[in-house]
């Protein structure tokens, strides 16, 4: 289909109202268990666009191109006569199974706390770093394998160099000729098959030779025996916690003709007309408590299996499973020129050239991101998501709960990819474990609680230091995303299987909210506003704006899904009452919104700090909102105009997300520009922090579709924050809380049509500009609205 085709048939589906959505994709009954998504629409195939491509090979790992399925991951360099391919496995953490709680902290916390309310924030953050703090300080950290080595021997000068990254197929692709021969190396990593497979062609028979190589920056041993490759090893030690993980890598060499031989660690293959590489990966965790599993044993059958195959049907099979999730959502924001040039250049130029196609493109990359590193069975997306080369990554590549882990699933609901949110929900389970021992031994109370930061085991004590991580309100965040699952899916079986996480965290505390002497509210302390310092001296202090603002949204959802499992009604009515004592927001002298209890943000040391963490409430909450809560909304942005626009990567989506929440799209895309350009983003679109971090690319991902699209209890919002860099387009296959699939068709910054369809019978007020209408939805059947008026189409209700 060409380019032109495909952007039609989406858009006469939009206009006309068809429920067809592209050629042999129609509204289905798709049934995932335990997710509760009936109806959701399957969007047509995306045009050419949505790749990656670049005239020269990487040169720097974040030039590379990122494979990855879930458990796997790879990063593809597309260099000629040598390819460096890295490798990473998702479960491969350094040290082991560990206890990090301070035994001595339960007996000086009293003291932390009196301190803090006396105001001598200063010695009670002094105390807490010798008393309270994780014993070891640090935590474990990502590990990677290592690297896949192909060189081609001989190979004369490079013309006609090409190398892609198909996001609809998941397919890496090189493509290079020498005066005589021309060859195609692809890369995929299958979620079906568990490995990643490469084959290198050549248009000449018998004209491949080919020495392959592994290598790792970890304590392991290769061996070469035959046509495979094998690694193992042992995980290394951090922080006086000795590693505890094996792991183990084999690498199957299959040439179509030629001779493959085993020269000393590498094979040589020799004249052959195909070659096809397997390449699985596993370690002994099984999880975070036990270490007891036989990767060699593991990676010898998935190398069986998927050898039977050949790499056609297993880069076949690969692709119709990324697409089932993939296709679900196709946007078009329009195209101009510049779309044609390669990746790295529309980057470089990117602040300064129109080019609504290059948000298009960020958008389904962080969409094809979050399928790669997070796919149920397997780990969450950690810090890098899946791919890191450092065995001393940045910040330990690990799950940093007090914004970043979030962010990385902020798009998951909207963009119909609920299965990639199971891995977050398993690790709250696992956090729950591990958290109820921190809550009974640090604090001496019921429930469980995690700090600001965990990794591949667990670990839920404080940590790195008092004034990053004495914050008690990941677990609870983290929460807040189990009712997001439920609330854009409707499963009642599954809201009865997370509540009890959701209790347990309400229920810590419950029993550790402190009486502020000052105002009689209920605050958290010890606690800090991440990771910012206040004017006194230190970070500790009681009742920052974002603890009392996600404690608001805790109770409030753990008290409704007590009411819709009908059960706990005493409980649900203790987290009302909590939270009617809970300390409001205040606005400030500058008429900010209050970062803390006290009007602290005009005198704090770094004004224009890159977390935002007291405007939580407007988003990814709507506890502000501008028609409902006018005031702090206007307080709100004041406190976005003294913060500043420009920060590192992830802290520029998060605010591109409240430009958008106060309906300024234009400022909204500004911000965007600038994080889609070279300061933010490197040349393969990962985000820059820097260094790389990719909850930036999923915060922008999410940006976009909130400046198309917002919902909350009862409310859906059309174009909210539509900027005029994109007057006219469509996107198709947004979902909104309730269970509600979207399509929508803009054209001269009007709404054209939009398409409600609905798994759960309800009502819903829908809102686009002025413009207001109540509707009444049944499953499986759409809704349709015409022009800015939102009129309805004949036979809706």
């Amino acid at each position: 289909m060409m380019a032109d085709e495909a952007r039609g048939i989406t858009r006469r589906g939009l206009i006309e109202g068809a429920v067809v959505l592209g050629a042999g994709f129609t509204v289905s009954g798709l049934a995932l268990p335990g997710l509760a998504l009936p109806g959701m629409a399957l969007a047509e195939p995306p045009i050419p666009a949505a790749r990656l491509w670049y005239r020269q090979p990487a040169e720097q790992w974040t030039e590379a191109l990122p494979v990855g399925n879930g458990r796997l991951g790879a990063m593809v360099f597309g260099g000629g006569a040598h390819e460096r391919i890295a490798l990473n496995e998702a479960t491969f953490w350094s040290g082991g199974p560990y206890d990090p709680v301070n035994p001595g902290a339960k007996g000086a916390l009293a003291e932390v706390r009196r301190l803090i309310f006396a105001g001598q924030f200063a010695e009670a953050q002094a105390l807490a770093n010798a008393r309270l703090m994780a014993t070891p300080l640090g935590q474990m950290s990502y590990q990677p394998i290592g690297d896949l080595l192909l060189d081609l021997p001989g190979l004369g000068p490079l013309v006609d160099y090409r190398r892609e990254l198909d996001l609809d197929a998941a397919l890496a692709t090189t493509r290079f000729a020498t005066q005589y021969l021309r060859y195609r190396r692809a890369v995929v990593a299958s979620p079906v098959d568990q490995v990643i497979a490469i084959e290198l062609t050549c248009d000449r028979p018998g004209r491949i030779d080919l020495d392959v190589a592994l290598t790792t920056p970890q304590r392991g041993t290769v061996t070469a025996t035959g046509d495979t490759i094998r690694l193992a090893g042992q995980g290394p030690a951090e922080n006086g916690v000795a590693g505890a993980l094996h792991f183990a890598t084999a690498v199957r060499v299959m040439a179509q003709g030629g001779v493959t031989e085993a020269r000393g660690e590498r094979l040589a293959v020799r004249g052959a007309d195909a070659v096809t590489i397997l390449v699985a990966m596993a370690t002994s965790y099984r999880r975070f408590d036990d270490v007891g599993g036989d990767p060699a044993t593991t990676t010898a059958a998935q190398i069986e299996r998927a050898a039977s195959k050949g790499f056609a049907r297993i880069a076949e099979e690969a692709a119709a499973e990324h697409r089932r999730l993939f296709r679900r959502v196709r946007l078009d924001l329009g195209r101009t020129p510049a779309a044609d040039r390669p990746t790295d250049e529309r980057i470089r130029v990117g602040a300064t050239t129109d080019d609504p196609a290059l948000a298009a493109l960020y958008f389904d990359y962080g969409r094809y991101l979050l399928i790669c590193s997070s796919r149920p069975g397997g780990p969450p997306a950690n810090l890098q998501g899946l791919w890191n080369d450092a065995p001393q990554p940045p910040w330990g590549s690990k799950y940093t709960i007090n914004i970043n882990t979030e962010m990385n699933y902020w798009p998951a609901e909207v963009t119909a990819l609920p299965e990639c949110v199971a891995p977050l929900v398993q690790l709250v389970r696992e956090l729950a474990i591990t958290g109820e021992h921190t809550a009974r031994a640090m604090y001496g109370a019921r429930g469980w609680v995690a700090h600001h930061n965990t990794d591949g085991w667990r670990a839920t004590a404080p940590i790195d230091g008092a004034q990053y991580g004495l914050w008690p309100m990941g677990g609870a965040w983290l929460c807040l995303h189990l009712w997001d699952r439920f609330d854009y899916g409707r499963d009642i079986a599954y809201l009865r299987a997370v509540y009890p996480l959701m209790r347990g965290a309400a229920l810590f505390f419950l029993d550790t909210l402190q009486t502020d002497p000052a105002s009689g509210y209920l605050v958290t302390n010890p606690s800090l506003s991440p990771e910012n310092e206040h004017p006194q001296g230190a970070s500790l202090c009681a009742g920052p704006a974002m603890d009392q603002q996600i404690l608001r949204d805790l109770f409030d959802r753990t008290a409704q899904a007590a009411a819709i499992l009908h059960t706990d009604a005493g409980f649900a009515a203790q987290l009302r009452a909590t939270r009617a004592r809970l300390a409001p927001d205040r606005i400030g002298a500058q008429g900010q919104l209050q970062e803390w209890q006290a009007d602290w943000d005009a005198a704090a040391p770094d004004a224009h700090h890159r977390h935002v963490s007291h405007l939580y409430g407007l988003f990814p909450s709507s506890q502000i909102d501008p028609d409902t809560t006018p005031a702090l909304a206007r307080a709100a942005r004041r406190s976005l105009e003294l913060r500043g626009d420009e920060s590192t990567g992830w802290a520029t989506a998060w605010r591109a997300n409240l430009w958008a929440r106060l309906r300024d799209g234009d400022h909204a895309h500004r911000i965007l520009v600038f994080l889609l350009g070279a300061d933010r983003t490197y040349p393969n679109l990962f985000d820059a922090h820097p260094p790389f971090q990719i909850d930036g690319n999923f915060g922008g991902t999410r940006a976009v579709a909130e400046m198309l699209m917002q919902s909350r209890d009862g409310e859906l919002l059309l174009l909210p924050a539509l900027p005029r860099a994109w007057p006219s387009g469509s996107v198709c296959g947004l979902r909104a809380r309730g269970a509600i699939g979207v399509d929508i068709a803009w054209r001269g910054g009007l709404l054209e049509r939009a398409v409600l369809t609905a798994d759960v019978p309800g009502s819903l007020v829908v809102r686009c500009g002025d413009a207001r209408r109540s509707v009444r939805l049944a499953p499986g059947k759409s809704v349709i609205l015409n022009g800015p008026g939102l009129q309805l189409a004949p036979g809706a209700s």
